[in-house]
């Protein structure tokens, strides 16, 4: 049976831009999963802080800011004053037990890891 062109090109039409569509969708999934994975290996783990530290305070300042907090935002949420993280930080005083829990738990670290010094394996 011969299918008239009249009746057969619209059908044609229909299909042609089905399959563009879909090799359309095909390049934006492929374009996607090398991105995601592009990130996952680029090895950007906000958990580590951006330089080797001596000190706790300086260990303390350096989980701040790879979080991207300030100083304010860490005091409010901990119920303490901004000076008290700054004192902290520069180490004039230290964080009782309870403050050191709460800044683990607003880094989402162990406190083991908050306490030890970055590029230490101990």
């Amino acid at each position: 049976m011969i299918i008239p062109v009249r009746t057969a090109f619209p059908a044609l039409l229909v299909l042609l831009i089905n399959l563009a569509l879909l090799g359309a969708f095909v390049c934006v999934v492929v374009l996607l999963i090398r991105a995601l994975l592009k990130y996952l290996r680029s090895g950007n783990d906000r958990r580590s802080p951006p330089e080797q530290v001596k000190s706790l305070g300086e260990a303390l300042k350096a989980w701040r800011t790879a979080a991207g907090f300030t100083q304010e935002y860490v005091a409010e949420a901990l119920g303490v004053s901004r000076q008290a993280v700054s004192k902290w930080e520069n180490g004039a005083s230290e964080p009782s037990t309870a403050n050191l829990m709460a800044l683990s738990k607003l880094y989402g670290l162990p406190v083991d890891e908050l306490l030890r010094p970055a590029g230490t394996d101990e």
